[in-house]
């Protein structure tokens, strides 16, 4: 049989072109027999006591520990992340664990309250088996994100991974059985568009989260509000990064290319749009430019390199093709702009100036290594543009002022705003969006009690 993306997921090495894995999708009964899994799975999950589920957590993030190696080198050979940055985030899903572990159990305290003097609490229960659909760019963290406080909620959960990495998808759920967390709490099925709407509708998944683009957010999310299922949505960003004239530009300039270039600009609430203030754009542009050629791309095992290549192919195309259609419309080629000759997926890392609101670069994601910088009169024109976007992922602010920053926050419409720093995610503080970005939370005691049943009981209600 001819193996093609229709039949089967494929996982290919963005710098060799190299196939890695092809694994056929998964069949109806395939799909049916991970759903009676996961149903016994929770049955007996749900019973378990919060303490032991805390250090099962404990379990998962060190058997993390125990194979970062094999992990980061996965994650790296599949979707081209450099290995420096492949390593980190197997530390931080190991921390997620950790912190979970430790923070998480008094979060799913009941809350007693005295109401007209009778006694009610507000308990957390389990939900069910959570259907996850994930992407590739964060292959490992994306899906701990979810699964750490889903897991210890009492919930099950069953993930759908992205084609291309399956490889990776296969080493997690060795780190879960290697935790010894009980068969059908955690699974992965191989699953098409079809299969995922089999699982949507099927009464053993409670609930849906998704991160990925906003079209395959759409679909999913209608489908689950059909069946009547929660879901929660981190879709794609187009972050502003506000620059004011007093900002220190040293720290800005840093925190810009870090923001941007992490994981190839390959990241949901990474900066794309660099909105600057004109009094200090051309400056700023400058530093920019060079801090950003200095940057080194390569082979991402190799441990000099800042960046990859971009991780499929389609992606480097649609890219591209954003890039000529904003310097048709006006943009101006500062730096890179093109697909890099030679084996690999390699695009060069890009800087686009004079960019304005109607041009393909600020009106739509770029997913990979292209910064697009838009000159704003004032503080006040630099918040019109930031909020000029169907997205509403994070922002960026750098200002002295912090005063008028705190007030710029409070009108940003997104769900972060990083002040004098660039925009990153934390167990510690709660991760989502507006608009197309999303809705729902994840991390924090937020994403915690997202997949939770939140039950009143009250006592002598007569």
């Amino acid at each position: 049989m001819t193996m093609t993306p229709a039949t089967h997921a494929i996982s290919v090495d963005p710098t060799t072109g190299e196939t890695l894995a092809m694994m056929p999708w998964a069949s109806a009964d395939d799909i049916e027999n991970a759903l009676t899994l996961a149903a016994r799975g929770f049955e007996e999950w749900k019973r378990t006591t919060v303490a032991y589920r805390a250090q099962k957590l404990r379990d998962i993030g060190q058997a993390l520990r125990n194979h970062t190696d094999e992990m980061a080198h996965s994650i790296s050979r599949e979707m081209g992340k450099p290995i420096r940055q492949a390593r980190a985030e197997v530390a931080k899903s190991a921390a997620l664990c950790d912190w979970y572990a430790e923070h998480g159990p008094a979060m799913l305290n009941p809350e007693p309250t005295l109401v007209e003097n009778q006694q009610a609490v507000i308990a957390y229960r389990p939900l069910g088996t959570i259907l996850a659909v994930m992407p590739w760019n964060f292959p490992l963290w994306q899906v701990l994100r979810g699964a750490i406080p889903i897991l210890l909620a009492g919930n099950g959960y069953l993930l759908k991974h992205a084609p291309n990495v399956i490889g990776c998808a296969e080493r997690i759920a060795q780190i879960f059985a290697d935790a010894d967390i009980p068969a059908g709490v955690y699974g992965w099925v191989n699953a098409s568009n079809d299969g995922v709407s089999q699982m949507i509708n099927d009464p053993r998944i409670a609930a849906v989260t998704v991160t990925g683009s906003v079209r395959a957010g759409a679909a999913i999310g209608a489908q689950a509000g059909a069946a009547l299922k929660k879901c929660v949505l981190e879709l794609g960003g187009s972050d502003p990064f506000i620059v004011l004239n007093d900002a220190d530009l040293d720290l800005a300039v840093k925190a810009a290319v870090a923001g941007r270039y992490q994981n190839t600009g390959q990241v949901c609430a990474a900066a794309k749009r660099f909105i600057v203030e004109e009094g200090i754009a051309g400056e700023f542009t400058e530093r920019f430019v060079a801090a950003a050629s200095a940057l080194k791309m390569g082979d991402p095992l190799a441990e000099e390199n800042d960046l990859g290549p971009m991780a499929r192919f389609d992606l480097r195309d649609e890219l591209h093709q954003q890039v000529e259609a904003s310097i048709a419309e006006g943009a101006r080629l500062l730096l890179g702009g093109e697909k890099l000759a030679g084996e690999g997926n390699y695009y060069a890392i890009t800087v686009l100036g004079d960019v304005t609101p109607e041009m393909t670069a600020f009106r739509q994601e770029l997913f990979g290594p292209v910064a697009a910088i838009t000159v704003a009169k004032n503080a006040e024109h630099a918040l019109q543009l930031a909020n000029d976007s169907d997205f509403g992922l994070s922002a960026t602010l750098f200002t002295a002022r912090d005063a008028l920053a705190q007030e710029m926050a409070s009108r940003l419409e997104c769900g972060g705003v990083f002040i004098n720093g660039y925009s990153a995610s934390d167990p510690r503080v709660a991760f989502g969006g507006v608009k197309k970005s999303g809705f729902g939370r994840e991390l924090s005691h937020f994403g915690l009690h997202e997949f939770c049943n939140v039950q009143t009981v009250w006592k002598n209600r007569l």
